[in-house]
């Protein structure tokens, strides 16, 4: 019933449509005839007002054919636009254009300026029928909004984007917002007016507008904008309370025409985003397509990425080899849904185990390895450095062994900004890692090259997913040190200049990726509470906890003998290595391989004897000897017997 009650309703519109223009083009006629002859203060001439009258029905006619033909009945009015209205003033125009024509072929006398004064009348009419639905329907849609809650809205960017934006928001009924002004940085827009709403200036009156305004959201709407300028834009949006929307950039909007749909809630990568990596990816497939690629550690969060970025260049064989079997089994079912072509092998394995990192490589025969497997939480390699040493320096070792001895062409090491200078024993293996992979470099074939880089936002043990995690259980977030800063680079961009980074090499360079502008994890934690929509102070806290074991106030990618050279990205660079004697280092490798295997207690100290850039903390090797007493107390106390003696009682 509710169905055939609309079509009647459509219709019944229609209709009244109908009978509107035919009345319309009835008095239009007329009143045009008059008018002209008003104007020099006599009445119509009587052979003038019958040409007008024997025309009448073959007028209405052709109008009303003409208004049918250009779809004036079966649009919908109550949002009509400008097109709309050129259609309208071209139907009247055919009607005039027809008239005369038709008065012509049947030889009515009628003056000229008649025609002028038809279509005018005849345009404002119809726009008038036309254009009332529309007004009725702001109307209506005002008086709805006005009995309910409208968030004040502050829209950024008076351009294109932004016009639909404003438009979508004044004219939807369902959209429970009110634009209050416009921010647009072009001074010759200030003072101007977008749909009835004033552009009051640049960026610079944005804290001040949401304050004036009491604007509850603001909307960043300039999808052209680089990455800087919203970034810096958005910065200043996050020092007032609005919540925060954006419209992506223009590459994600083509083909999609702009609405409030896009809108997107302001992320963390925001704030902190970079402009668009630019990567020649000629260069990526040509050691990349159609070759035999393995991926070690192919299931972490750098890892798995590679193998995302590998799968879309079309290799040959794509062999993931990782430890853990749920993350290797969530990218395999990944990359089978989305390339269900790719010749995709899954193998589960440590590269600790040489026969069996050795077997993968006889048996696959790789063109390339990516070794992104490692240990690289900090604290925790702390407390197992051991550990450390085993899976992140002989897993190395082992794998780029392996490659040397199976032929690989290219063998790219994913390393750390914290092997510089290190103070922790993770940052100190993966120093290893690089000088193994340089010794490997000057005797063998294989083209062994070294990417560093700093931390990746929303990468596994990242501060990011610990910050949502604290503050979906209440908080607090807990930050080490307010000085603490860090460099920042997204996963997918960073696997991508690493995959360039590859393309340049030639064996033994160290690849350094430019990170940017270095964060205050302090700052990244308050714009998250910020955006999460907690409020600093009154529903969230942040708790500062101490450096932990290990931790610098501030990571470095490159030491000062190592330099730098450009490359033609601007965002690689290649590092000078460091010289070092390699046959003494090969020994010390051997000694420090078998400590590690019988768990010494001065694995740390036999890595800083090894690398002379590693610096353990006082603090931190205090706390190391407390803990190892501790543990030959726990020994001995077991081996003697109960540490409190019970009294005999006779039992």
């Amino acid at each position: 019933m509710k169905r055939n009650w609309g079509l009647q309703s459509s219709r019944g519109r229609m209709i009244a449509l109908f009978i509107v223009d035919i009345l319309s083009v009835i008095i239009d006629s007329y009143l045009a005839i008059i008018l002209r002859f008003k104007l020099d203060g006599i009445w119509v001439p009587e052979e003038y007002m019958n040409s007008v009258e024997h025309y009448m029905i073959i007028n209405v006619i052709t109008t009303v054919v003409i208004f049918a033909i250009l779809n004036l009945y079966n649009r919908v009015w109550s949002y009509a636009s400008v097109y709309e209205m050129f259609l309208i003033i071209g139907a009247a125009m055919l009607s005039t254009a027809f008239q005369a024509f038709g008065f012509g072929m049947l030889y009515m006398p009628i003056p000229r300026s008649y025609y002028f004064f038809y279509f005018i009348l005849l345009s404002i009419t119809t726009l008038a029928t036309r254009f009332s639905y529309r007004i009725l329907h702001a109307l209506q849609n005002g008086w709805k909004k006005s009995t309910k809650h409208s968030r004040n809205t502050i829209v950024i960017g008076a351009g294109e984007a932004g016009n639909m934006i404003i438009k979508e928001l004044k004219s939807s009924r369902y959209l429970n917002q009110r634009v209050v002004c416009v921010i647009d940085d072009n001074p010759s827009k200030k003072g101007k007016y977008i749909h009835g709403i004033r552009i009051i200036g640049g960026r610079d009156m944005i804290q001040q507008a949401a304050k004036k305004y009491d604007a509850e959201e603001i909307i960043l709407a300039i999808p052209s904008a680089s990455t800087k300028d919203t970034r810096d834009i958005l910065r200043i949006c996050n020092l007032t309370e609005c919540k925060l929307k954006i419209l992506p950039g223009m590459y994600q909007l083509i083909n999609d025409e702009v609405g409030v749909s896009n809108l997107r809630e302001v992320s963390i990568e925001d704030l902190l985003g970079r402009d668009t990596i630019n990567i020649d990816l000629e260069s990526v497939g040509q050691y990349v397509s159609n070759k035999r690629i393995l991926v070690t550690g192919g299931g972490g969060s750098i890892g798995s990425e590679l193998c995302r970025q590998i799968a879309s260049h079309n290799p040959k064989l794509l062999v993931i080899f990782d430890i853990y079997e749920n993350n290797a089994y969530d990218i395999q079912q990944e990359l089978i849904r989305k390339y269900p072509n790719l010749k995709l092998e899954v193998l589960i394995g440590s590269v600790r185990n040489t026969s069996r990192i050795e077997s993968v490589m006889e048996y696959y025969r790789p063109d390339v390895v990516f070794h992104a497997a490692a240990h690289k939480h900090v604290p925790l390699m702390e407390d197992s450095p051991n550990e450390a040493i085993k899976n992140n320096v002989f897993g190395t070792y082992k794998t780029a062994r392996a490659a040397d001895k199976y032929g690989v062409k290219k063998f790219v090491l994913i390393s750390t900004d914290k092997a510089v200078n290190p103070t922790n024993i993770m940052g100190a293996s993966k120093r290893l890692c690089e000088m193994i992979v340089q010794t490997f470099s000057k005797y063998s074939r294989t083209e062994y090259v070294i990417v560093r880089f700093g931390n990746v936002l929303g990468s596994n043990g990242s501060v990011i997913p610990l910050f949502k995690k604290q503050m979906e259980a209440g908080g607090p977030v807990t930050v080490t040190h307010p000085d603490v800063i860090r460099y920042f680079m997204t996963i997918p961009e960073a696997v991508s200049l690493v995959l360039q980074a590859g393309a340049y090499a030639h064996g033994g360079e160290i690849f350094v990726l430019d990170m940017g502008e270095p964060v205050k994890i302090a700052d990244l934690a308050k714009n998250l509470i910020r955006l999460s929509g907690y409020t600093l102070g009154v529903n969230m806290e942040i708790k500062y906890t101490g450096l932990r074991p290990g931790e610098k106030l501030y990571e470095e990618l490159l030491t000062k003998e190592e330099g730098l050279q450009k490359t033609e990205n601007d965002l690689i660079f290649i590092g000078k290595p460091l010289e070092f004697d390699e046959v003494h280092f090969l020994s010390q490798l051997r000694e420090l391989e078998k400590e590690a295997m019988q768990e010494s207690p001065h694995i740390k100290e036999m890595v800083a004897n090894i690398i002379s850039t590693y610096h353990i903390r006082p603090e931190d090797k205090k706390r190391d000897s407390e803990a190892f007493k501790e543990l030959l107390n726990i020994g001995t106390i077991s081996h003697e017997g109960p540490s409190v003696e019970t009294e005999h009682k006779g039992i």
